[in-house]
């Protein structure tokens, strides 16, 4: 499995994290290359070797016919402000293939759809300023490119590093984060430091918004490598973002909720189940145990991820008689899994097909051997029988 963990520490720049992900490749001169024939309009990138606070690692400097990002100032020709549609237009015009195209536009929904929330308008109406420049449309467009490019099974993000402060932006002086980035963060850990700036932009946080499947401190890996993306400001630590590679056979870790039941029914405990899985948990399932007195009773156990563990012991104690619940965090070895749709001559069917450790396991999915004995009038075990033999045979 290929995992990539995504350190915030310094926050999340949308040119930040472009520079981290392409300094995991060792030739920059022809990612450079890539780069450019992507086809952004008036856009030049260059991945350049930089220090911070002592600290080598890739700096990429993203020029909009010549001119760096705009501060304060703005030249109106390039760093004009566009609406969702203009922005759209650019992306689906470069010379990428669909799935980055579709990434790219996915990631700017969701500034869109923060910024309409904010200001109170329409999505068709949100205009975005600085987001709007070219500049930022190439931070997207070539995150998606270079994610697209390393293929990775797992994203874990850090909780984020918003900054301190206030930041003057087209709106005015706003407080960091600003209204549209903690919209965006609804949901994803961060946390406010002594650094009196802006650290995670809008572009950064709904890039990791979108891609990241996990928001935690850094799980047991073994690097294979470590790219290290330069900011442009200076700061008194070192002002990086850090993504480290694996590729290999991985560990995560997991929460397990444990509680005692004594006075619920087997229906009202099958209901609570249900709604545990409809919330995100991993796993539900009950034990028979003997509490007190020799009573019989039930020992729920909830498998979840570690985000979800407050979501889900509210579900436990909104939907059992509990009056508390045991919280134990747990390391788990994890097989990669990929889902297959595979043709037979009964039918369409999915198959999960699990490898690492040393092992390679081929499972069909419950519901397609269902789905293929009753359209074919079998047994579900003959049906189980055919659908094996045709997958080996």
């Amino acid at each position: 499995m290929k995992t990539l963990y995504i350190e915030c520490n310094m926050g999340a720049a949308g040119d930040m994290l472009c520079a981290a992900f392409a300094d995991l490749f060792d030739d920059k001169k022809a990612l450079e290359k890539e780069i450019a024939s992507i086809g952004l309009p008036l856009i030049s990138v260059t991945l350049e070797s930089r220090k911070s606070s002592s600290i080598m690692g890739t700096y990429c400097n993203v020029l909009c016919k010549g001119e760096a990002e705009a501060g304060e100032s703005i030249n109106s020709e390039i760093h004009s402000s566009r609406d969702i549609s203009s922005v759209i237009s650019i992306i689906n015009e470069l010379n990428v293939s669909d799935n980055i195209k579709s990434d790219a536009v996915n990631i700017y929904n969701i500034i869109a759809e923060a910024e309409s929330k904010v200001h109170g308008v329409r999505v068709s109406e949100v205009h975005f300023h600085e987001l709007g420049m070219l500049d930022a449309v190439a931070d997207v467009v070539l995150f998606c490119y270079l994610i697209d490019k390393i293929k990775a099974d797992r994203i874990i993000a850090s909780p984020i590093n918003v900054g301190n402060g206030n930041v003057k932006c087209a709106h005015g002086l706003l407080t960091v984060p600003t209204p549209a980035t903690a919209e965006i963060l609804k949901g994803i850990p961060f946390y406010k430091s002594e650094y009196k700036t802006e650290l995670c932009t809008p572009t950064g946080a709904a890039i990791l918004k979108y891609f990241a499947d996990e928001y935690t401190d850094i799980p047991l890996i073994t690097a294979e490598k470590i790219g290290i993306g330069v900011g442009s400001k200076e700061m008194s630590s070192p002002n990086i973002i850090r993504a480290f590679l694996s590729n290999q056979e991985e560990t995560d870790t997991v929460t397990e909720l444990n509680c005692n039941i004594d006075d619920m029914t087997g229906e009202e405990i099958s209901f609570a189940c249900d709604c545990l899985f409809e919330a995100g948990a991993l796993d539900v399932f009950t034990t028979p145990v003997f509490m007190k007195k020799n009573r019989p009773a039930f020992l729920l156990t909830v498998i979840c991820n570690n985000t979800d563990k407050e979501k889900l012991s509210k579900c436990i104690l909104k939907n059992t008689k509990t009056l508390g619940i045991r919280i134990n965090s747990c390391s788990r070895l994890i097989l990669s899994r990929n889902i297959k749709t595979v043709n037979t001559p009964l039918g369409e069917i999915e198959v999960k097909y699990s490898s690492g450790y040393d092992t390679e396991n081929v499972k069909i999915e419950y519901e397609s051997i269902k789905n293929i004995a009753r359209s074919n009038n079998l047994s579900f075990l003959d049906a189980e029988k055919l659908l094996y033999k045709y997958i080996f045979d």
